[in-house]
């Protein structure tokens, strides 16, 4: 209603997906630059169409998938988990032996529209099969349980090594491309430059498309499931579990559940990881990876969908930024020349002999590498939003909307 965005007549209106007009109009928007950013044209972020940032900002799709995977589970239902990166795994194999083409390996050669849904459906089945064990622990212990996945799994994926091709050289994975069976020529090919759709886009431009796609179905169905039931039954759960089983809502039925979606999200999400570096080792699937999607949740907003999608693409690009801003003061420091080459020099180390936070020669000067430094990062930012903002990301935005709606009665 004009001038009363947040008066709703109609419960159907009150629960829509995007209930006022400014989220319609805004949301559109941000779809539409999505589409318009591998060409280049949107400016200010012209950038963002070199091959790197859409490898970049294709992995930022990948990790939403799965971030939205753990938000259900653990900002949807309370439950917490440090498994993910298991769950990945299976999904990543699952795809690898049933769409990868016979070889040293185990591969049935089957098209991506068997082997992705098929990633999800196996994880799943496995998460379902191990949550009535987890089921029966909950706040640290539950931690403990699922934190025991992710070594187990370490373990089972460097000993199989017909299916995961063992820890020396890994295993490939099937590509980005849509065939009806077993045929030579790919229907559409996403990984390979040339004409699409009328348009000449590089492979990185039409996978970066694909994972888009697939991130905003996937969305869609995260922020469907909030409203139904099911969505209401984990919000009770989280917030009271004794008091939700005592209204009559199944916790075990609906923690199976919660897992079941869960480990879904997780396995297409390592699918596409998998397939989208194309060659990976058992030991990606490790603890770290399971603490970047705890990161992307707590980062973005717990219980949030659109703070999960903050979350990734925050824990995803930092590193690049932290990377390219390491570099840039390594060149700072050894021109010798400017007013905070001192400061600098504090916190680069260029050489042997040179102490410094972080150091641009991994191995030979002292000091923090970029990637243990990400790791550091990790573990401060979760503290800080923790203590100082525990609705993350999103979170900082409500503050920021609250302010210009009350502007200038900001008291």
């Amino acid at each position: 209603m004009r001038g009363r965005p947040l008066l709703h007549t109609a419960y159907v209106s009150d629960q829509a997906l995007l209930n006022t007009m400014t989220k319609k109009v805004v949301v559109g928007l941000f779809v539409v630059i999505l589409a318009l950013i591998p060409f280049g044209v949107v400016p200010g972020i012209g950038f963002l169409a070199d091959a790197d940032w859409l490898r970049l900002l294709a992995t930022v799709c990948i990790f939403a998938i799965g971030g939205l995977g753990l938000n259900i589970l653990t900002g949807l239902a309370g439950q917490i988990s440090l498994g993910h990166a298991f769950f990945m795994g299976l999904g990543a194999y699952t795809a690898a032996w049933l769409g990868s083409s016979p070889g040293a390996v185990v591969g049935l050669g089957l098209p991506i529209w068997i082997w992705l849904p098929a990633a999800g459906i196996v994880a799943a089945l496995v998460g379902v099969a191990v949550g009535p064990t987890a089921v029966r622990v909950r706040g640290l212990y539950l931690a403990f349980v699922t934190l025991g996945l992710v070594f187990v799994g370490e373990y089972l994926f460097r000993r199989l090594v017909t299916v995961t091709g063992g820890s020396q050289s890994g295993r490939t994975f099937p590509s980005f491309e849509v065939r009806l069976w077993k045929e030579e020529e790919p229907l559409i090919s996403f990984v390979a430059d040339g004409p699409w759709f009328g348009f000449d886009l590089t492979a990185e431009a039409k996978t970066f498309y694909f994972l888009l796609v697939l991130t905003v179905l996937f969305v869609v169905l995260a922020k469907n499931l909030q409203r139904t039931r099911v969505g209401r039954a984990f919000q009770s759960i989280r917030d009271r579990d004794i008091a939700a089983e005592i209204m009559g809502v199944e916790e075990g039925r609906y923690k199976l559940i919660a897992f079941g979606i869960s480990s879904f999200y997780a396995g297409v999400a390592g699918a596409l990881f998998a397939s989208f570096v194309g060659r990976m080792i058992p030991e990606v699937w490790s603890l770290f990876l399971s603490v970047q999607f705890i990161a992307i949740v707590l980062i973005g907003g717990a219980g949030v969908v659109s703070g999960t999608l903050l979350g990734a693409a925050f824990v995803t690009i930092l590193p690049r930024l932290v990377q390219d801003f390491t570099a840039w003061l390594s060149d700072y420091v050894q021109t010798g020349e400017g007013l905070f080459v001192w400061l600098a020099d504090i916190f680069i180390s260029t050489g042997v002999g040179d102490w410094g936070l972080v150091n641009t020669q991994a191995g030979v000067a002292p000091g923090l590498s970029v990637a243990q430094l990400n790791q550091v990062l990790y573990g401060l930012l979760i503290i800080a939003f923790l203590i100082f903002e525990p609705l993350g990301l999103y979170g900082i935005w409500l503050r920021i909307r609250n302010y210009w709606k009350g502007w200038p009665f900001t008291y």
